[in-house]
């Protein structure tokens, strides 16, 4: 296994383990990483226990017909942004029947789309009902080749997920 891939398995695992020491289910919807979140998670062995499934919205017509993304939205303002990436979140946990939703999605170049340049990646959060800011983006800007920017991009979307799931309990709990 490649060093990346390591390393992104390791904070699938530590994510899994917080989900599961809350009870809680995830499903995604991924476009910048055609997939490679939910393949994370499900390279660590006991994952069905917590991950429900995703959505690959590559298209983005799919964001609309798939993931229930606003379509003025996207005609609009493109889908790199952050209230396309809250609604990705959303669409994955309404779809899938899960308690958190996570998207992505972004430009891994090396063209520019909807006037943004390779590596500027939006993710989302939907959180269960009882959390502060139940519904969440992070922007980030990542440099490096088509393959660099994804492979950051998962390991982010992970990371950012544990760091969520690690908040005080009070704030996400009823």
């Amino acid at each position: 296994m490649n060093p990346q891939a390591e390393d992104r398995s390791l904070v699938a695992a530590e994510a899994i383990r917080l989900l599961e020491q809350a009870k809680l289910t995830i499903a995604t919807c991924e476009s910048i990483t055609g997939g490679g979140i939910g393949a994370s998670f499900t390279a660590v062995p006991g994952s069905s226990a917590v991950f429900r499934g995703g959505l690959i919205t590559y298209a983005t017509d799919l964001k609309v017909s798939l993931a229930g993304v606003d379509e003025r939205l996207v005609r609009e303002s493109g889908v790199i942004n952050e209230r396309t990436a809250k609604q990705m979140a959303l669409g994955a946990a309404l779809s899938c029947r899960a308690d958190i939703g996570l998207s992505a999605t972004g430009v891994a170049g090396p063209d520019w789309q909807d006037d943004e340049r390779p590596g500027m990646v939006w993710l989302g959060l939907a959180l269960p009902v009882g959390w502060d800011d139940r519904i969440r983006a992070r922007r980030l800007q990542l440099d490096g080749d088509r393959a660099q920017i994804r492979a950051q991009t998962i390991k982010a979307a992970l990371a950012w997920l544990c760091e969520c799931l690690g908040e005080p309990v009070h704030r996400w709990r009823e």
